[in-house]
């Protein structure tokens, strides 16, 4: 269990995140929606120990060694291999795995180097790594973009054997349907506070409340004709 306590971030000034209280269950996965500018990247870069905060994260484990985090962007030295980019997660983790190219699930150039793959393919890339690490915890941030639809429904499965095995996985997502069909429970962050908590039964009201809140009077602003 992940319990969230009192947590804030400013930049400056700004402040990004506000007095966030949340706790996070093993075995259950979570839905983080929110506009561009909400906070959601900033709040798993404090979460993942990436970002400096205010207030506490409280975890059974030292959630640094025992979560993977999928970014958004990715960083990759200019001259690694996919294959030598997987091994160099590993060894982090001090974990040993015999055969990467069994475990190659995405069918992935290991041997070409990894700058040169595309958007899709680094996030593949970085995906497996981090389930090969054997974490406990895990936050993917937009996992389904710019993946092609074979790899989502197998990313989707992922997720699902993740909780039957009972890790904790937190998401985001701009494809509502992708939250739908694996989280438990969705969580609302608008400007840096979660002001909604939605379970299952309800997430086709929260996505007609999305959508009518986002779609109000914003196309007929085009004067389609």
């Amino acid at each position: 269990m992940i319990s969230i306590k009192n947590l804030s971030k400013k930049y400056g000034r700004n402040s990004v995140l506000n007095d966030i209280n949340i706790d996070f269950e093993e075995g259950k996965v979570y839905g983080i929606v929110g506009e561009n500018g909400a906070g959601k990247t900033t709040f798993f870069n404090c979460l993942s120990g990436i970002e400096n905060y205010n207030g506490n994260i409280i975890s059974i484990s030292n959630l640094k060694d025992t979560i993977g985090f999928l970014q958004t962007e990715f960083y990759f030295f200019p001259k690694i291999t996919g294959r030598e980019y997987i091994q160099l997660i590993l060894n982090a983790r001090e974990v040993s795995v015999k055969d990467i190219d069994k475990r190659n699930i995405f069918d992935l150039p290991l041997d070409k180097y990894a700058i040169n793959y595309s958007t899709g393919m680094k996030k593949k890339l970085a995906l497996t790594a981090i389930l090969l690490q054997k974490n406990k915890v895990f936050i993917f941030d937009e996992p389904f973009n710019g993946v092609d639809i074979q790899s989502n429904i197998v990313i989707t499965e992922i997720i699902h054997q993740l909780k039957k095995l009972n890790k904790l996985v937190i998401i985001s997502s701009h494809i509502f349907s992708t939250l739908a069909t694996t989280c438990d429970e969705i969580h609302v962050l608008e400007k840096g506070s979660f002001v909604k908590k939605v379970i299952k039964e309800d997430f086709t009201e929260l996505e007609d409340e999305m959508k009518a809140k986002t779609l109000l009077n914003t196309i007929d602003k085009l004067g389609l004709k």
